[in-house]
């Protein structure tokens, strides 16, 4: 069987990628070092800020750190590459683009995921930048799935708790949080996709419901490890 290696394109927080990494180890079903998977990590912290340059809150373009970093991936030799940051997918096709190897999306196995366990309508939490340009939505009429988006005012609390609270080292304001989950339920949704790498870390630090909650890191966790020919623990 082929060694398979991974690229994983992090620091998109760093503290998300330290989270994905201990994901795949832990959720790796191996007896040995040599059972676990393969991987190379960027943790290019200093790309800027995707949100912003989305909402054109400023000129600093992402995509040339992210294509910079995919094309380096390549020539180290890995086999395929995973981005553990959402809203970055929003430069994906240009990231695809520049290599010659697969870049696995995160939005898609995670609306793909969601799907077949069953879910019929996703609320969306993500960055703004993630919302506005309909990366999730797409994704869902692509799939055939019905989904819900917040309002504007109810979409900055979520920006406060990915950046003000988790991006910042604090813990999330779950009441603040919790009330977002109740307006998405009240609103006919069966699955909330955490389509933010730090509301992974949320769902994590609060234990939250595995039924309700679709993490997109987990999903792209699972993928990696049977991507690479690796098993997934069965829990």
């Amino acid at each position: 069987m082929k060694n398979i290696t991974v690229g994983v394109m992090g620091g998109l927080g760093p503290m998300a990628s330290v989270y994905f990494y201990k994901m795949v180890v832990d959720m790796t079903d191996a007896k040995t070092d040599q059972e676990h998977v393969d991987m190379v990590i960027t943790n290019r912290a200093t790309t800027p800020d995707r949100s912003a340059y989305i909402l054109g809150q400023s000129d600093d373009n992402p995509v040339y750190t992210l294509v910079d970093d995919a094309q380096k991936l390549e020539k180290f030799g890995v086999d395929f590459i995973v981005i553990t940051c959402n809203t970055a997918h929003y430069f994906y096709d240009k990231i695809n683009k520049s290599v010659n190897i697969p870049v696995l999306s995160i939005v898609e196995e995670t609306v793909k995921y969601a799907k077949e366990n069953g879910h019929k309508k996703l609320g969306i939490l993500a960055t703004t930048g993630n919302i506005k340009t309909e990366l999730y939505q797409n994704m869902c009429k692509r799939f055939d799935m019905e989904y819900f988006v917040l309002d504007d005012e109810r979409q900055e609390k979520v920006m406060e708790i990915i950046y003000d609270d988790i991006k910042s080292g604090k813990p999330a304001d779950m009441n603040k949080f919790n009330k977002l989950v109740d307006h998405l339920k009240e609103n006919g949704c069966d699955g909330i996709v955490l389509g933010c790498t730090e509301l992974s870390i949320l769902k994590n630090d609060n234990n939250l419901d595995n039924d309700l909650y679709i993490d997109s890191l987990e999903v792209l966790a699972r993928q990696t490890i049977t991507k690479s020919n690796r098993k997934v623990k069965n829990y």
